[in-house]
């Protein structure tokens, strides 16, 4: 009895601790996800100082919206509503799921007009054959900031340099007058405003080849972008961008996320140079002897066929015949 009274205490006890320890951490987490004013770096001007190599830390990347775990590339399987992988990427196995996560749109919903939405199920049931980033596009504004890859700042009184990991993409926003850009742009183009200690960038004159994720979230040539850099800590942005695009939605939306700074000290960008690695993808119907066999058009057809080890084939066989061997 003593021993077990013991036993009680000393649990109660660490218990106790362990429960001081998270509420201590989570005031520290809650004061430094406030930030305050000597946290934060500021330029020679007193602007907040975003110079550093960030990255995003989140699944936005594969769907803004809230979404379970789904196949990259999904066929029907032996039940209707329970998806497998296709062929393409079978072999892949656990690595070629999507992981499920909450979204950052607010309200978790994109407002596409009907022939939209439509669209957006049809890019995503041919993902392979449409999303820009399979065929190293550059992956436009936002999506270029919340990619898997790091991008570095590189701030000045009057231009804001960022440098991305992916397609060596880049983008300058224009804290000073300039004569807007003659033609539409992949990266759009950036005029950038300071609201406080909020660094405010509106993006115009987009081409209509970049999507917004890896699920055919997708807009036209009318898009606007209002970004919201707001720094929480010296090492944490809160980034915003707002979408209006009056061809493609019903009202203007907006997606909400954080940016996190790398702190290695010997943190750089490695490019990402993906134009090499995309070849095949993009004009591989086009070679004399294609190394992919079957191409319907542009789009190539990969058909698996899974060797079974003679002994799986029995035991399968075993089973479906009724007699399953004792374990």
């Amino acid at each position: 009895m003593r021993t077990t009274l013991t036993h009680l205490l000393s649990a109660a006890a660490g218990a106790l601790v362990v429960a001081a320890a998270v509420l201590l951490t989570t005031q520290s987490g809650a004061s430094q996800s406030a930030g305050t004013p000597g946290q934060i770096p500021r330029t020679a001007e007193g602007r907040p100082d975003f110079s550093g190599i960030w990255q995003a830390n989140s699944s936005a990347q594969w769907d803004l919206l809230s979404h379970q775990a789904r196949p990259t590339v999904a066929q029907r399987g032996a039940y209707p509503d329970v998806p497998v992988l296709a062929a393409p990427v079978v072999a892949l196995g656990a690595i070629g799921w999507i992981p499920a996560d909450l979204g950052v749109v607010e309200g978790d919903e994109i407002p596409y007009q009907p022939w939209a939405a439509a669209r957006q199920r049809e890019n995503l049931a041919n993902w392979l054959d449409r999303d820009p980033e399979i065929r190293c596009y550059l992956p436009g504004v936002p999506r270029a900031m919340y990619m898997p890859y790091k991008f570095q700042v590189i701030q000045g009184p009057t231009k804001i340099m960022m440098a991305f990991e992916f397609r060596n993409a880049e983008r300058t926003i224009h804290l000073d007058e300039v004569v807007q850009y003659p033609g539409d742009a992949f990266m759009g183009h950036s005029v950038g405003r300071w609201d406080g200690d909020t660094l405010v960038v509106e993006v115009s004159r987009f081409t209509p080849y970049t999507w917004f994720d890896r699920s055919g979230n997708f807009h036209s040539d009318a898009l606007r972008v209002t970004e919201r850099y707001t720094p929480m800590t010296r090492d944490a942005i809160w980034y915003e961008a707002r979408i209006e695009d009056p061809k493609v939605f019903t009202r203007p939306w907006t997606i909400r996320l954080p940016l996190y700074r790398r702190l290695e000290p010997d943190a750089r960008l490695v490019p990402y140079r993906c134009m090499e690695m995309a070849e095949e993808t993009a004009l591989g119907h086009l070679r004399r002897a294609p190394l992919v066999r079957r191409w319907e058009g542009k789009t190539m057809v990969i058909d698996v066929t899974r060797k079974v080890p003679a002994s799986e084939e029995e035991l399968y066989q075993l089973y479906i015949s009724g007699n399953p061997p004792e374990n």
